[in-house]
Parts: structure tokens; sequence; C-alpha cells
């Protein structure tokens, strides 16, 4: 797929520190409650860490208790893209960024949380800036 933002590896790697490019550009995972907005309350807009894309408000996150932000829908359906993800012996939902095509984490359905589409996007922190709306 053809994305808006594309460079090669080697920027990517200048660009982003070793956990961000991990995660990123190498669909990592950071550990479980140790993100920077994992119980953030801050109001604001959560973009892509490597391209600025706008993907999710504070409107939309939640407490999941988890251990990594959670948000019940995108800022904008086209701002990110789903891919199946067979990895790991598990079928999940991959969460990219439709901008760049960085890892940001993975959606659930049917978890039962009290939210209006009962999904629940898992995303890392790192892959994420937050900027105040306050």
């Amino acid at each position: 797929m053809a994305y808006d933002v594309e460079k090669p590896d080697e920027q990517w790697r200048a660009e982003l520190n070793p956990a961000e490019y991990a995660v990123l550009r190498q669909a990592g995972t950071e550990p479980a409650f140790t993100g920077e907005y994992t119980d953030t309350k801050t109001k604001g807009v959560y973009s892509c860490r490597a391209c600025g894309a706008e993907l999710f408000t504070s409107t939309e996150k939640f407490e999941s208790h988890c251990g990594w932000p959670s948000f019940y829908d995108p800022k904008d359906s086209a701002a990110v893209e789903l891919i199946e993800d067979r990895s790991h012996g598990m079928v999940r939902t991959e969460v990219r960024c439709a901008r760049c095509g960085s890892h940001l984490g993975h959606v659930f359905e049917g978890e039962g949380y009290a939210t209006p589409t009962d999904q629940r996007y898992c995303i890392n922190s790192v892959s994420l800036k937050l900027e105040p709306t306050e």
C-alpha cells in the first residue's frame, strides 16, 4: 500500500528513538502500564508520533484498565487503517496510521465496555503525541 508519508527505513530510524521505532515501524508493543498516556485525562488530540496525523481525541478515550491508552473510536475513520493480524497464534485487528503506515496497536470488539461502539482501540502511548487543548 502506498502512504502519503513514505520514508526509507534509515530515515525512520534517525527520526524515532529506539522504543518509538520498535513499535511504530516494527509493530512492537510497549510494556503494559508503562506508557506516558495510559492514565492521562488531559483534553486534547492524539496524533501519530511518526507523521503528525491526527488520530484520536480525549473525548473518545476511556479507562479500560488494560495497561494501554484505550479509545472507543478514532477521530476520523479514514485516519486509521485496520489490517488482519495473525501473528502470535491469534487473530487480531492491527491499527495503523493511514497516513504513514505506522503500527499503533490493535482494536478489539465485543468486550462489554460501556462505550458507544463496543470497540477498544488499544494503542501504544509511544506511537502517539498528545496536543493539549486546555
